[in-house]
């Protein structure tokens, strides 16, 4: 029974510890030139369909929960996706986990606030496609991700955050349904501090011990769009 006891403790210890690790981070790149590719189709994100999901990890756990993408304009060429930029309202944080309200409250706000995401100065977000590739979802570092989805394409593109900018890759499962395209992503994980998110960062301060936030954060992206005008060898 103890051997059994100390099974269970340490798979819990494990359990923990793994939830509060988040997982391998995201390179990031200096920003990239944005390719002038001719598209003969516009589509416009469907606002109400699509989402962006974050998740905090830290030694005590996580938080989650969501923000919103405000607008944005993907192009098509031959049916396929070669290029777009979405905007991130960054003042739509919300935290899904904490249901007294006070301490919801409280989080958000910090969030807002310049220890972390300063929304009152950088009130938006954006992504620029610089890139998209297939590739084979067998051979992805599934490492690198959090999720059941087998991606299809990779995205690369440039995410401006509190006026920095850096590029980027990652995995989606790429489809189209008549008119309707969609692009989803396992959780990956980006480095906060290459965005100058600071607060909490054990690389940045050494003393804070146990009380650290991790530098990698979870994001997961659904991106819905819908035909739009048709546009011919457009730039």
């Amino acid at each position: 029974m103890k051997i059994f006891a100390k099974f269970i403790i340490l798979s819990v210890i494990i359990t923990l510890t793994a939830c509060a690790s988040g997982g391998q981070k995201t390179e990031t790149r200096d920003a990239a030139d944005v390719a002038a590719n001719n598209y003969d189709l516009k589509y416009e994100v469907n606002l109400d369909q699509s989402s962006i999901k974050w998740e905090g990890y830290k030694p005590t756990g996580t938080h989650h929960g969501t923000i919103t993408i405000a607008d944005g304009k993907l192009k098509f060429s031959d049916g396929s996706l070669v290029g777009g930029s979405f905007t991130i309202d960054m003042k739509s944080i919300v935290v899904q986990d904490l249901t007294d309200p006070d301490m919801n409250a409280k989080l958000t706000g910090h969030l807002l606030s310049a220890d972390f995401f300063e929304a009152e100065t950088f009130p938006v977000a954006t992504f620029e496609i610089t890139a998209v590739a297939p590739v084979d979802g067998a051979q992805v570092d599934r490492s690198r991700e959090k999720g059941d989805l087998v991606p299809t394409h990779a995205i690369s593109g440039n995410l401006t955050m509190k006026g920095i900018t850096k590029n980027l890759t990652f995995n989606a499962k790429v489809s189209m349904e008549g008119s309707t395209f969609m692009a989803q992503t396992n959780q990956f994980f980006i480095d906060r501090v290459d965005w100058n998110v600071q607060f909490g960062s054990k690389k940045l301060f050494a003393d804070l011990k146990d009380n650290f936030i991790n530098d990698e954060m979870g994001i997961a992206i659904t991106l819905v769009a819908n035909a739009a005008a048709e546009e011919t060898a457009s730039n």
